[in-house]
C-alpha cells in the first residue's frame, strides 16, 4: 500500500467548516477562466442583439424609472437629471442581481457535470461573479458615457471624493450576491420552489433598496417602519453609496459602509459553510 504523503493530491469529502480553499482553488484556474468564457459567450450568443442587450436593458430600465417615478410620482432627485440619477442606481443593482441570481442555480443547473467529474465546486458561483463584472463594467462605461454628456450641457455635479471606495463596493456586491446565491442554491437541492420566488423576491428587493428614488425621499413619503427598513438595508448604503461618489448626491456614513461590509462578509461566509456542506451530499438529493 503506497504511503498517503506520496500522493499528490488527495480528494475528500471532509472540509473545515470555513474552507476558502484558495490553493486548490488555484490549481484549478483554467478551468476558472474557461467557464467564465463560457458564462460570456454563451449567454447571448444565439440571440439577434447579442452584446448589445448589456447596454440596451440598462438604458431602457431609467428612461421607465425617469417616467414613472420622476416624472409621474414626481420623486425629486436632489437637482440631479433622473435618467442619470436612476441609471447609477440601475448599474449597480444590476451587478447583485446577475451575480444573485446566476449563482442561486448552481446545483440544479450543473447536476450533470457535478455528478461525472470532481473539481471545486465552488468554482462555479465563482464564474458567474466574475463573469458579470464584465457586464458590470460596460454597463459603468455607459453611464459615465452619459455623465460625460450631462457634463458637457452645465450640469452641476461631480465626483465626491469618497470615490477611492468604488473596489470596496464592488466587492461587497459581489459578496452579498455570492453568499446569497450559494445559500439560495443549497436550499433549491431540496426544495425547489425557491427557483420559483428567486425572480420574484429580487424584484421585490430591489423596490426596498432605494434603487428607483433617494433615501431622502423614502423618509419623508414612507412610514416610519418601512423608512428604516429600506434606509439600513445594506444593498440601500451601496446603492446610496454609487450615488454618493458618482454623482455627489444622497448621504454617507461611515458606519453604514462598516456594518454593509461586515454583513457581507459574514453573510459570504455564512454562504460558503452551507455550501460546502451540500456539496456532499447533494447529488443524492437533486
Amino acid at each position: 500500500m503506497i504511503p498517503q504523503d506520496q500522493w499528490l493530491y488527495t480528494i475528500s469529502s471532509k472540509h473545515k467548516l470555513i474552507d476558502l480553499n484558495f490553493k486548490e482553488i488555484w490549481r484549478y484556474r483554467d478551468l476558472l477562466i474557461l467557464f467564465v468564457k463560457r458564462d460570456i459567450v454563451t449567454v447571448y450568443k444565439q440571440t439577434i442583439l447579442g452584446p448589445l442587450w448589456y447596454i440596451i436593458q440598462p438604458l431602457f430600465t431609467a428612461v421607465i424609472f425617469t417616467l414613472i417615478f420622476n416624472n409621474l410620482g414626481q420623486i425629486s432627485t436632489n437637482g440631479v437629471p433622473p435618467f442619470l440619477f436612476n441609471l447609477a442606481g440601475i448599474t449597480a443593482w444590476n451587478y447583485f442581481r446577475e451575480c444573485l441570481t446566476g449563482t442561486s442555480s448552481t446545483f440544479t443547473s450543473n447536476q450533470g457535470i457535478f455528478g461525472k467529474v470532481y473539481f471545486p465546486r465552488v468554482i462555479m458561483p465563482l464564474s458567474v461573479t466574475i463573469s458579470n463584472l464584465l457586464k458590470f463594467g460596460i454597463q459603468l462605461g455607459i453611464f459615465i458615457g452619459f455623465y460625460i454628456y450631462y457634463a458637457f450641457h452645465g450640469q452641476t455635479f461631480g465626483f465626491n471624493s469618497h470615490i477611492f471606495l468604488l473596489p470596496v463596493y464592488i466587492v461587497m456586491m459581489a459578496l452579498l450576491g455570492l453568499g446569497l446565491g450559494m445559500i439560495i442554491s443549497s436550499m433549491t437541492t431540496k426544495y425547489r420552489d425557491l427557483t420559483v420566488l428567486v425572480g420574484f423576491g429580487v424584484q421585490l428587493l430591489m423596490y426596498i433598496s432605494a434603487v428607483p428614488y433617494p433615501v431622502s425621499e423614502a423618509k419623508a413619503k414612507f412610514p416610519s417602519t418601512v423608512a428604516l427598513l429600506v434606509e439600513y438595508n445594506p444593498l440601500t448604503q451601496i446603492i446610496e453609496g454609487f450615488r454618493v461618489m458618482l454623482l455627489n448626491t444622497g448621504a454617507f456614513s461611515w458606519f453604514g459602509f462598516g456594518y454593509t461590509l461586515v454583513i457581507s462578509i459574514v453573510l459570504f461566509l455564512i454562504g460558503l459553510v452551507i455550501f460546502n456542506k451540500t456539496e456532499k451530499t447533494f447529488i443524492d438529493t437533486v
